[in-house]
């Protein structure tokens, strides 16, 4: 166990931890620096929720005042008078609570831009402090439904019902799970005697994974691959070195909108081209800049994590050695 109370420091832009899996949390600027984004999100009712690409499920401001029974402004009062170096007797008792829990948070909430839109998400563990004091010890301004959703939602049965309601499994048990079904549809079905871009793409697809990212019908990198791949074949006339290149069916899992024109015809490329493939997806693709470009129209849109895109980038890229 480590000494003293655990830090939660959202900033919005940097991060140390990258999956937080026990009721305890870090969330600290000390080790790297990693563009927070949000993972999953949905609206319940009035009630918003998400879970941060570290792994830390949150609610909207607007969510939370509605737990609490209060108005959303309330909340948003707590957040500012925050860090003032006088501080008020709700805000002292807030982070009281969290303290009993081993926790500090140097914010209330963390500000992210998602979707271009501005998100005020506050982290489970900062919302059932909150929840508490209202429930609890407001005194005049204690309130009733603040009492009755602390009483359901205490200890991890918040985090829980976050993950729940947005689909997040916090073991990546199922994060495999649309990979592997296009694997099962797809690993056999180039002729004999070529390869298709799709097996060749495994290692960037999982340090995809890895890195957090939610590999289905919206980021499909070996798409990507595949288009530049083609035209570098093309350009460079490698079918007079290798052979031909022919077509062969790809199919898309029932669960993709892709799936309606099963099979799509894609390139295969002859075996004896392998080797220049390889070389070319490392040098061209991964070293040139194309995965990059191609993850950074993925954060634009919305559909990766900036965090995701860094990592990732980070663990096919290898280190460039300078000069003394």
């Amino acid at each position: 166990m480590t000494n003293g109370p655990k830090e939660i420091t959202p900033s919005g832009i940097k991060i140390n931890v990258l999956a937080a899996k026990s009721t305890q949390m870090e969330i600290t600027s000390k080790q790297g620096v990693l563009a927070l984004g949000i993972e999953k999100a949905g609206d319940f009712g009035d009630v918003g929720m998400g879970v941060l690409s570290n792994g830390t499920p949150y609610l909207n401001q607007r969510g939370l005042a509605v737990l609490c029974g209060v108005e959303n402004a309330h909340i948003g009062t707590i957040s500012s008078q925050w860090n003032e170096s006088d501080l008020k007797p709700r805000i002292k008792k807030i982070k009281a609570i969290l303290d009993e829990s081993n926790l500090v948070a140097e914010t209330a909430h963390v500000e992210i831009v998602h979707g271009g839109k501005a998100h005020f998400c506050y982290p489970a563990e900062v919302c059932l402090a909150i929840l508490e004091y209202y429930a609890m010890d407001a005194g005049a301004n204690v309130q009733e439904q603040a009492r009755r959703n602390f009483r359901l939602l205490a200890g991890s049965k918040l985090r829980d019902m976050i993950y729940s309601q947005v689909g997040y499994d916090p073991t990546g048990a199922d994060r495999f799970k649309k990979w592997h079904d296009r694997i099962a549809l797809n690993y056999q079905s180039a002729p004999r005697g070529y390869f298709h871009v799709f097996n060749e793409a495994h290692t960037i697809i999982y340090e995809l994974i890895v890195a957090g990212a939610q590999i289905g019908e919206k980021t499909v990198v070996d798409i990507s691959i595949g288009i530049h791949w083609g035209k570098f074949w093309s350009e460079n006339g490698l079918e007079t070195d290798f052979g031909d290149r022919i077509k062969y069916p790809h199919n898309y899992p029932a669960d993709h909108p892709q799936a309606k024109s099963n099979p799509q015809e894609s390139w295969c490329y002859p075996l004896s081209a392998l080797g220049a493939y390889r070389e070319w997806l490392q040098d061209h693709y991964i070293e040139g800049g194309k995965f990059a470009g191609y993850l950074q129209a993925k954060v634009k849109s919305g559909d990766l994590a900036p965090s995701v895109a860094q990592l990732a980038i980070e663990a096919l890229t290898p280190a460039q050695l300078t000069s003394q």
